[in-house]
């Protein structure tokens, strides 16, 4: 008999893993024991060297669906076998170093068991295995045992503890596992906290909930990580009525559907796209629509989820149109998590709740995603994806632990701890007070969670940042170095950890496109080329800046930027040249005199170099969200939308490209506003203006990436970031024209390309620069 201790670390708890062990166990003739501690799984075993050869191979290739093995380490053990079988013992707890597995989609054995009528769960919305349900939305501290998640006041059955306690049960230590005896309870209740009882042939509430959808109704769902407000998307009536009440006038609304054929019904799916609808990340995808749905998006693509808990299957069983299913909250709030708080919030939104009694501990946001160049890219990283850790590159052994505070935009932080970056769900803008606050309890619940004791503390550059502010103050109170990040070079750093570049990767070319970044020089940056590697980076090209004539009141109204550009050309000329043009006529009806006092005397309005602002002022000129936005990068999305409908083949615009007196590159984009306003004057179709716009950039991105790459021949690839990225026809072009010249291109594909990965570059920076 050979003894030997196996220590795997990794995604390892709350996915089956110990009876996996166990069964793999027991077909090798491996006596022992294993059990789940703070580090991840321990197994002490005993067994001839051939039954252990066998065995650790099996461990490392036959492993449960939610688990990921990070490292299998074996040593020798001295000591006598205690027992002849294999058990599976009690946890211990410790100093925390092991992850916690993110919520998983229902897996198609806890499907089937809801829909058989002879399954004792049948109908129940609370089922789960091992293999599927709530992880990270109810997990209070690690290990991840039913004592430490919202689930412990649910004491089990005889029947559920049966699974529970049955290795051979795929319901073996499923922590949330329940049913209609012990569980947890869904009801439904009107806005005035009478419980609505079913109506006869209503087989409970959730048939009830169906009717009540049906006749036009909005209701407000608590589901897996937060609150839905739900209506039927085919009821134009009722989906007006959701924009009005939650004030969400023109963004894009969230659809549901049952299955992937009603998708299919309304959008071109796919195969990568259908194989991540229904894969156990669930996200939302955006898809290209083909038919409208009133009210529901303004612009040619629809965003489909398909049902990821057993309550939204079984909500959506008879459907064969989608359900609208966005959060429950006012626009650009968090979403409600408790019920008092849904009971209060939702006043005057909803017109009634579908609620249940199983505790929500952390908010959860839904997943979006988009297939870009072939591949998933995340647009917004949540539900499904964190908290799961991204591991640092080759090069960052021993970074001491690190907290980055992100953005001010679409917020996620990090945490750096043993090797690892772990990112954390999605956490909104924190221009909300709401969501500041909930921003400071999840950073803390994270420190809690993963008894996480940062040596220093990583903040974006800019002084006003809400994450900034909270992450120099605590940096404060606890007497820890702060690390200031340029928001751009946080951009590059994330693009590279995310293709796993080593530290001693050498330099890249970091194009970083997106709305505003606080810039070294003191403007505002957004449209930048930097030579770059972890711990530094060098301004070697920009877009020539423009003012933004009101500050924050040019990001809310396009057609500010559209006159500064036309401003910077030599306004009287342009508004005598084209007085004929809508256009002009718009803007000479604004308060221009006053605008350009403020250009004058440099009254709030900072010089920019944003391509996010360029985007706007040519929607603008094109009459996208030319007076207002109510959504950010709402005149963007319009202006890509139009371009999508253009013919394949345009002329691009031009630009022009030459050094400023500081020896840096800028793309000045002059020479574009006089050719489309002859376009325009001309009568040249909208679509096709703005494909030209799009085609201009592209051609003048990727000429002064060329151009950079023979100034700066050590370049070793090209890396693309920033918000401005998600837009496809932008992406997909300079990406293509770049690999075709044979260039290594690296792009996002597990963390966003906008704000929502600007954390995990700051992780990897303050982590390089203590490596320095």
């Amino acid at each position: 008999m050979t003894a030997q201790r196996i220590r795997i670390t990794g995604l390892v708890q709350g996915v089956g893993f110990r009876p996996n062990v166990w069964r793999l166990a027991q077909a090798c003739h491996i006596a022992g024991t294993v059990r789940n501690d703070s580090s991840g799984v321990l197994i002490e075993a005993w067994g001839s060297e051939s039954a252990l050869a066998a065995f650790q191979q099996q461990l490392r290739t036959d492993i449960p669906p939610l688990a990921h093995i990070e490292r299998l380490q074996i040593t020798a053990l001295e000591a006598a076998c205690p027992h002849h079988d294999f058990r599976i013992i009690a946890s211990e707890s410790g100093e925390i170093h092991t992850g916690i597995v993110a919520d998983a989609a229902t897996c198609a054995a806890c499907r089937a068991d809801i829909f058989d009528v002879n399954n004792r769960r049948y109908r129940y919305p609370f089922t789960n295995c091992t293999h599927c349900g709530p992880r990270l939305s109810i997990v209070r501290t690690i290990p991840y045992d039913r004592a430490n998640t919202s689930m412990a006041g649910f004491a089990q059955c005889p029947d559920c503890l049966r699974e529970y306690t049955d290795p051979a049960d795929r319901r073996f230590h499923a922590q949330p596992n329940a049913c209609p005896t012990c569980g947890p309870k869904v009801w439904l209740e009107d806005m005035a906290g009478q419980a609505i009882s079913a109506d006869a042939g209503e087989r409970d509430c959730l048939d009830t909930a169906q009717r009540l959808l049906r006749e036009g109704h909005i209701l407000a769902l608590m589901g897996l990580g937060g609150v839905h407000l739900v209506c039927d998307a085919s009821n134009a009536t009722a989906v007006a009525n959701l924009r009005q009440r939650k004030r969400r006038y023109q963004k894009p609304l969230a659809l549901m559907a049952r299955d992937l054929a009603v998708v299919r019904q309304y959008c071109r799916v796919s195969e990568a796209e259908a194989a991540l609808l229904q894969s156990k990340y669930a996200p939302i995808v955006l898809l290209e629509a083909k038919v409208w749905l009133n009210g529901v998006s303004s612009v040619p693509f629809l965003g489909f989820m398909l049902p990821y808990t057993p309550l939204h299957a079984l909500l959506l069983e008879t459907w064969d149109t989608p359900l609208v299913m966005t959060s429950a909250n006012l626009s650009e709030e968090p979403q409600c998590i408790t019920l008092d708080e849904t009971r209060q919030r939702m006043q005057g939104i909803a017109d009634y709740l579908l609620l249940h009694n199983r505790p929500i501990v952390n908010r959860v946001d839904d997943s979006v995603a988009r297939i870009l160049g072939g591949k998933s890219r995340l647009l917004r990283r949540a539900r499904g994806y964190a908290p799961e850790h991204i591991h640092l590159p080759a090069g960052f052994t021993d970074v001491p632990p690190l907290l980055a505070m992100g953005g001010e935009l679409k917020n996620t932080f990090a945490l750096v701890r043993d090797g690892q970056v772990i990112l954390s769900q999605h956490l909104g803008d924190l221009e909300d007070a709401r969501t500041g606050r909930e921003y400071t309890h999840t950073l803390q619940l994270y420190r809690d969670l993963f008894q996480h004791q940062p040596q220093a503390i990583v903040v974006d550059k800019h002084p006003g940042y809400r994450s900034t502010q909270v992450g120099q103050q605590w940096a404060r109170e606890q007497a820890l170095p702060v690390i200031e990040v340029q928001h751009h070079h946080a951009h590059i750093a994330a693009c590279m950890a995310d293709n796993d570049w080593s530290l001693a990767g050498g330099q890249v070319l970091g194009i970083v496109l997106d709305g505003l970044g606080y810039g070294d020089d003191g403007t505002l940056w957004g449209g930048e080329f930097l030579l770059a590697d972890y711990a530094n980076y060098q301004r070697v090209g920009h877009f020539k800046p423009v003012a933004m004539p009101g500050g924050t009141q040019a990001i809310l109204q396009p057609w500010r930027n559209t006159w500064a550009h036309l401003h910077a050309l030599g306004w009287d000329n342009i508004a005598a040249s084209f007085a004929d043009l809508g256009l002009l006529q718009f803007l000479q009806q604004q308060p221009l005199a006053t605008l350009e006092t403020m250009l004058a005397r440099g009254l709030n309005s900072p010089l920019s170099s944003s391509c996010g602002r360029l985007f706007d002022a040519v929607a603008a000129a094109l009459d996208c969200s030319r007076a207002n936005i109510s959504y950010e990068g709402q005149a963007a999305i319009e202006l890509e939308a139009l371009a999508a409908a253009a013919p394949d083949s345009v002329q691009p615009y031009p630009f022009a490209i030459a050094k400023n007196a500081a020896d840096c590159w800028e793309i000045d984009p002059a020479p574009l506003w006089y050719a489309l306003l002859h376009d325009l004057q001309n009568g040249t179709q909208r679509a096709t203006i703005a494909a030209r716009f799009h085609q201009g950039l592209i051609r003048v991105i990727v000429e002064l990436a060329q151009r950079l790459r023979v100034e700066y021949p050590d370049i070793q690839a090209v890396a693309l970031s920033g918000g401005v990225f998600q837009n496809t026809l932008l992406f997909n072009g300079i990406n293509q024209q770049l690999t075709d010249a044979g260039v290594r291109v690296l792009t996002h594909q597990h963390v966003p390309t906008n704000d929502g990965g600007i954390a995990l570059g700051q992780a990897v920076i303050g982590a390089a620069r203590g490596k320095v």
